[in-house]
């Protein structure tokens, strides 16, 4: 986590995404009238990214009230040090709370979060932010706005041998079963990604109150990109874009990686039975 947390990329394009939010919410002309705009960080951690919002609103000369909503105990007494050592004062409210159980006073304009996994749902983003939108006005924004999952085939022997030599007890397909995120060396690429996934925020079904179904499955037929040369499929790389603002964007697809980000690793969905 404190490796990620040295990412700047990261924070520097969350800031980016907030400052374009902030100029269309508020135009030039609005700026000495309009009211702070108000934005909900859920899942603050230990507050890089609030940080980032709050350069933000200086940036762009923005009046903005943040209430930032985590609910590990330890994060909690971090983001209350940084808020005291950085002088976040009355421009910050720390909420102490699981976002599924906490009650802000008011509505957010915007819900800034960051909880996608290498696949861009596997660390339940869309369940988590599908619980909070209840946080935002109607017109309210989400950020990110949508992320969208890749998927590959690969070739693979040491990411497979290294799951069939795992011992802790426990059924062998169990291991063939959990998806690893890890860095992809070694691995030979055995047809272009295909886009698997989308998730949108908000997400508001047409009915109203009608429950939020994120059940997914797709199905997908690759085109070998060497159909001559034999070849044994391990398994599948998983990777993820995010468009978090207007045209603001992070990614871990190779054909479209941010530059210079390392954020997240790929992720690799083994295959018990390789197939030839």
């Amino acid at each position: 986590y404190e490796t990620f947390e040295r990412d700047q990329i990261k924070y520097d394009t969350y800031q980016s995404a907030v400052e374009a939010f902030l100029r269309d919410k508020v135009p030039e002309e609005r700026v000495a009238s309009a009211p702070p705009v108000v934005l909900m960080m859920v899942g603050a951690g230990r507050g890089p990214i609030v940080a980032a919002c709050l350069r933000a609103a200086d940036a762009t000369g923005r009046r903005m009230r943040m209430y930032a909503i985590e609910k590990n105990p330890n994060a909690v007494v971090t983001l209350q040090r940084r808020a005291e050592a950085e002088g976040w004062g009355d421009r910050v409210t720390l909420i102490a709370s699981d976002m599924r159980h906490a009650a802000p006073p008011e509505q957010a304009d915007a819900l800034v979060s960051e909880l996608l996994g290498a696949f861009g749902d596997n660390e339940l983003s869309p369940e988590c932010l599908d619980g909070a939108q209840r946080f935002l006005k109607p017109d309210g924004v989400s950020i990110p706005q949508e992320y969208t999952s890749y998927v590959a085939p690969i070739s693979a022997a040491k990411l497979h041998a290294a799951c069939a030599a795992l011992q802790d007890g426990k059924d062998e397909r169990t291991h063939f079963e959990t998806p690893y995120v890890c860095k992809l060396h070694s691995v030979g690429l055995l047809a272009d990604s295909q886009p698997c996934f989308t998730f949108t925020h908000p997400n508001r079904p047409a009915g109203g109150d009608a429950l939020i179904d994120n059940r997914r499955h797709g199905r997908f037929v690759f085109a070998a990109r060497d159909p001559a040369a034999a070849a044994c499929v391990h398994g599948f790389a998983g990777y993820f874009t995010t468009r978090l603002y207007g045209d603001v964007t992070l990614s871990i697809h190779p054909p479209t990686h941010t530059p210079e980000m390392s954020s997240w690793f790929a992720i690799y969905f083994p295959l018990q039975h390789p197939v030839l």
